[in-house]
Order: C-alpha cells, then structure tokens, then sequence
C-alpha cells in the first residue's frame, strides 16, 4: 500500500519494475544446442566464423543420427553398428567446438510481458496492470517509445535535467579520495539525508561532469589536481572532523590495494589487464567450509602475482585477507567500507603465506640494492615508503637486524615484513 511520507507510490514501483521485467533468460536447451542466447559474441571475425562452421556442422551429424534413428525404428533392428559410428561421429563433431569468447547480456524480449501491481507484494496475486515509467517526484521520461523500454530509461538516467545521476556519481567519487562525500550519507540523497556541506561545488561538480561527456578520467584528473586533493593531512584543532575539507583525510588503503602495495614493493607485480579471475594463496582448507564446497587450486606464474582485483571472489567464502581488510562480502550492497585497525590485520601481514612471499621478495630487492647495512636499510625504506629513513629509525633497525643475526637468522625478511606491516605503508598519507 502507499505510504503518505514516501514521495514513490506502489503503483510507480512495480512502473519502475516494469523496466526489467520484460528482458530475455537464459534458455538452457537451446545454450546446451549452442545458441547464443541471451549471450554477446564478443570474439574475433575468424572467432566467430570458425565457430558457425562448426555449429553447422554439429547440426548436420545431429540431422543424420537423428534419420538413422528413425530407420531403425521402422525397421526394428535391435543393434545397428552403422548408428554406432554415426554417434562416434557426433561426438566427435561436438568435442571439436572452437573457443568463442562471449558474455552474458541484459536483453528484452521482441514483445512486452504483461506488468502489474503485485497485491500485498505477492507476484501470485495480480492487482491493475502497468506499464514501465518512472516516478512523478522526478522529471517526466522525454520522447519515449510507444512503451518504454530500458534504452528510454538508461537516456532519462543521463539526461541533464536528472538532479540525481550526476550529483550522487561525484559525490561517490569525492568520498573515496576524502573518506566522505560532499553528502555523508552518501546512499540517501532524500529528504532525511544528510545536506552537502558544499552544495555550490556539489553542483559545479556535477555540470562539469555532464559538460565533459560524464567522463570520469576527466573528473578524478579534475580532482586530484585541486588544491583541496593536494593539502596536508595533518589534523587541525579548528576542523577536528574535517567537515570543511581544510585538509586532506588519513585513509587506509582498501583490501585489494594493501595485497596490491605488497606486490610492487616485493618487484612480484603483475601488470597484466583483465582476463579471468585468479587464485593467489590463501590458507588451505577455507573454501571447504561453506555448503557448496570449491577446490581453491593456487595460480602459477603470472597470475600467482595480480592486483587484487582480480582475485576469484567466492561469496560464501572471501578470500581472508579480503575479508580482514573489510572488503565488502558482495552479499548486500555497499556504499561506502568501513575501515577498521585489528589485530588480525597486523597478523596477516606478518604471517601469511602471500605476505611472507612479499618479505622475502622485498627482501632480495634490499640486499641487492647496496654492501652496507646502512645502505640496505636506506633502500629498504625508499621501495616501501618512498622516503629516506629518519634517525630514530635508522637505529632502530640497525639494533633489530644486530638482534636477527645474534640469533642466527636472516635479518633482511624479517625486516621486509616490518616495512610492509607499518601504519604508513598500509595508510595513504
């Protein structure tokens, strides 16, 4: 039913539901006879056209199995050997498909399903029919279709006259180089939510985001060249919070960035773009607890070393040093990570499996990088903190690396795992 405070009816919701509710599934008799459908081919011509001489095919030894099947039935002959090489044939002709690259795609169906107001929300119970619109508290659709379809509403999105699309989109992307938005409450733009503490640049920001063909390459550019990007971050007694942007925010890095960090200090960095998803160590047995149980098989080579993004994301069992760095577990959406300082974090970058790979990685850069202890160190601190070491530092890790030969072992690891667990090379500054 329709509540007095809520600005959207029932009645508009199932309208906005309506967009999705005409698109096409996947058919899996007709994927198992290899139609592409609702899939994007996405591969070469020569891809492409090796892969429908090869449908042909298949669909020809289908046609003749299929004939022969027929003939025996009408002639009753209980075993026929000719049947027998004509289905060794299709299956060879099926084992033979080429690699079509291809990927799943949203697409709607050549005529509209019938849409209605689903009663007390039960889809069983039919109420008055609707058709796809958008809500009235926001501007009307412009030169629609005779029905809407989600071409029209992807346009109303990024019309110019929406107030919402460009504002929250800026917005997002300021929270991630200043810890908050413009609007803290990035995920409520309504009534109840917060107010921008900036609304003229809120909106500035926005017009130059639509001015620029919504280009987010131009609008991060635009920002981290800014004067508010690139002050101190050092606390000030008059902004304790920081609500005016007079300095910059300590952030800790997101959980894919630290393993990412780790990688280019250690010199194991993959620089390799896309492709699938990889398996970088993690600790053994952690796939086998969830109800549906998947063999976590590690990566070799290249893909033992890529950016975090890439690792394989199991949604019933994140890889832990996703998890322990407060990824988010893909199970709700999420606006903003939280960023919490545990233990748990400290004890992954001292012992785990890949953060030990790191050490000793970062540890043959720093031997190699100069004869004396002083040299050494001075490098070591240069890869992980692009910095020189201060004084106090200096001699702390000359007295530590005196300790770690005193007791017989090698000193240069031990301190390679030091660098990469201290607050400054898990914080941007």
């Amino acid at each position: 039913h329709d509540h007095k405070f809520d600005p959207i009816s029932q009645r508009e919701y199932y309208q906005l539901a309506a967009f999705f509710n005409n698109t096409d599934e996947v058919d899996k008799e007709a994927d198992r006879k290899f139609f592409n459908k609702p899939f994007l081919e996405i591969g070469t011509d020569k891809e492409k056209a090796d892969f429908a001489e090869w449908q042909l095919k298949v669909t020809k030894a289908e046609e003749v199995h299929r004939k022969r099947i027929e003939q025996i039935a009408v002639a009753e002959i209980p075993n026929d050997e000719i049947l027998k090489g004509y289905y060794k044939e299709l299956v060879k002709a099926r084992a033979a498909k080429p690699n079509l690259p291809r990927t799943m795609i949203m697409r709607d169906l050549p005529s509209p399903r019938p849409a209605y107001i689903h009663l007390g929300g039960d889809f069983m119970r039919r109420g008055a029919p609707v058709t796809p619109n958008v809500p009235v508290v926001l501007p009307p659709m412009t030169n629609p279709g005779a029905t809407a379809n989600r071409l029209d509403l992807a346009r109303w999105i990024v019309d110019p006259k929406n107030p919402l699309t460009a504002r929250v989109t800026v917005n997002r992307i300021w929270q991630q180089y200043f810890g908050r938005g413009l609007v803290d409450s990035e995920a409520d733009f309504g009534a109840q939510g917060d107010k921008p503490t900036h609304p003229e640049l809120l909106d500035w920001l926005a017009l130059e985001f639509i001015d620029h063909g919504w280009s987010q390459k131009a609008l991060h550019r635009l920002i981290v060249t800014s004067a508010t990007y690139r002050q101190s971050s050092n606390s000030t007694k008059a902004d304790p919070e920081n609500q005016l942007f007079a300095r910059q925010s300590r952030l800790r890095l997101d959980a894919e960035i630290v393993r990412d960090a780790s990688l280019v200090a250690s010199g194991l960095f993959s620089p390799k773009l896309g492709g699938p998803s990889v398996f970088p160590p993690q600790p053994a047995g952690v796939s086998l607890v969830t109800q549906v149980q998947r063999e976590w098989k590690v990566s070799s080579g290249e893909d033992r070393y890529r950016r975090g993004m890439y690792t394989f994301f199991q949604r019933a069992s994140p890889h832990p040093s996703l998890v322990v760095f407060d990824a988010p577990d893909s199970t709700v959406a999420c606006t903003r990570r939280p960023r919490s300082n545990t233990p748990l974090q400290a004890l992954t970058q001292l012992n785990d499996e890949g953060a030990a790979e790191f050490a000793e990685a970062l540890a043959k850069r720093i031997v190699a990088a100069g004869q004396s202890d002083n040299d050494r160190v001075a490098a070591a601190y240069q890869i992980a903190l692009n910095r020189a070491p201060r004084p106090q530092e200096l001699d702390r890790m000359q007295r530590f690396i005196k300790v770690q030969r005193d007791s017989q072992r090698d000193p240069w690891p031990a301190a390679a795992r030091i660098l990469i667990n201290l607050d400054e090379f898990l914080t941007r500054p």
